[in-house]
C-alpha cells in the first residue's frame, strides 16, 4: 500500500481532474448495459464519486456468460426449496476460471501459489486503471504498453507500490453478444486486447505491482500463443484479474480495490468479488 503522503497527492489530482473525466463516465454507463441473460453489476453512474463509495466491478455470474473457448458454461440447477425442505440451496458447476475471477500464479506455474496461498494483504491495493478503450476499438489485438503506462505516471505519478494495474478497454460493452466478446475469428482464434509482456514485466520488476487486471478474458491478449503476460505475472509470484467491470466508473488513480478471491485448497483460481473504494 501507498503512504498516506501518497494517496493524499493522488486523491488531490483526481478531484482536480474531475471535470476533464465526462468521457469515462460516460463510456461507464453506455458501456454497463447488458442485455437478456449476460447480466452486468450495476455502474456507479455518470456522476461525480464521493469518497466512501464503492463500485462493484464484478459481473454478475449467469449461463450466458462468454467463456474461453472450449470451456464449460456457468450451470445452476436448484437442489432444495423452501416450501419442500425449508431451504432454498442451488446445484453450481463451473470451470475456475469463469466469469470474474482471478488466476493464481499456480494456473500458468509449476510449483506456484494456489488460491488459499495468496496472502490476504495482497488482495487489498491502490488501484491504478490504465485507458486503452480509443485503440481497442480499432484493433482487437491492441494491448497496454510501457508507453501506455508512462502516460499514466506523466499525469498521476508514479503507480504506487504493491498496487494493483487494471486495463480498460471499453469491452464490456460487447457483452449483449457474447461472441463478439469472446471475438472468434474464422480458424477459432479469440480476439481481444490485453498486457504486453513487456508491460507486465515492467510492472512487477520495475513498479513492484502485487496483480493485474483486465476487462477480457486473458491477461494477454486473446490471440497469444506463448502467453507471455501470464507468465512474467504468475511466474513472479503476482495474480491475475479477468473479465473485470464497470473499470470506466472509477477515476484513474485514487480507489482502492478489494479482490475477494476464493479459498480452495489447492485451486488455481475461481470467481471473485471485485470492489473498488473510492478514498
Amino acid at each position: 500500500m501507498c503512504s498516506p503522503a501518497v494517496m493524499a497527492h493522488v486523491h488531490k489530482q483526481v478531484t482536480r481532474r474531475a471535470a476533464a473525466m465526462s468521457r469515462r463516465a460516460l463510456l461507464g454507463a453506455v458501456g454497463s448495459v447488458a442485455v437478456g441473460a449476460v447480466s452486468m453489476a450495476a455502474p456507479a453512474g455518470a456522476k461525480e464519486l464521493a469518497s466512501g463509495e464503492v463500485v462493484d466491478l464484478t459481473h454478475i455470474l449467469s449461463t450466458g456468460f462468454p467463456v474461453w473457448p472450449g470451456d464449460e458454461p456457468f450451470a445452476m440447477s436448484a437442489v432444495g426449496s423452501i416450501d419442500r425442505g425449508g431451504f432454498y440451496i442451488n446445484k453450481l458447476q463451473f470451470s475456475e476460471h469463469i466469469g470474474t475471477h482471478i488466476d493464481a500464479p499456480a494456473h500458468k506455474i509449476t510449483g506456484g501459489l494456489t488460491t488459499e496461498r495468496i496472502a490476504a494483504q495482497d488482495l487489498v491495493a491502490p488501484l491504478v486503471v490504465v485507458d486503452i478503450a480509443a485503440r481497442a476499438a480499432v484493433d482487437p489485438d491492441a494491448v497496454l504498453t510501457i508507453a501506455d503506462l508512462e502516460v499514466w505516471e506523466a499525469a498521476h505519478g508514479r503507480i504506487p507500490d504493491r498496487g494493483f494495474v487494471a486495463m480498460y478497454s471499453g469491452w464490456e460493452a460487447r457483452l449483449s453478444d457474447p461472441r463478439t466478446f469472446v471475438n472468434q475469428d474464422a480458424l477459432g482464434i479469440p480476439h481481444a486486447p490485453g498486457f504486453a509482456p513487456e508491460a507486465a514485466t515492467f510492472l512487477v520488476e520495475q513498479r513492484n505491482v502485487v496483480g493485474i487486471g483486465v476487462d477480457t478474458l486473458s491477461i494477454d491478449r486473446s490471440s497469444s500463443t506463448d502467453y507471455g503476460t501470464h507468465v512474467a505475472v504468475l511466474g513472479a509470484g503476482r495474480y491475475g484479474v479477468e473479465a473485470l467491470a464497470n473499470l470506466a466508473a472509477v477515476p484513474a488513480a485514487g480507489a482502492t480495490v478489494v479482490i475477494g478471491a476464493p479459498k480452495h485448497a489447492g485451486g488455481s483460481g475461481g470467481p471473485c468479488r471485485a470492489l473498488a473504494l473510492l478514498t
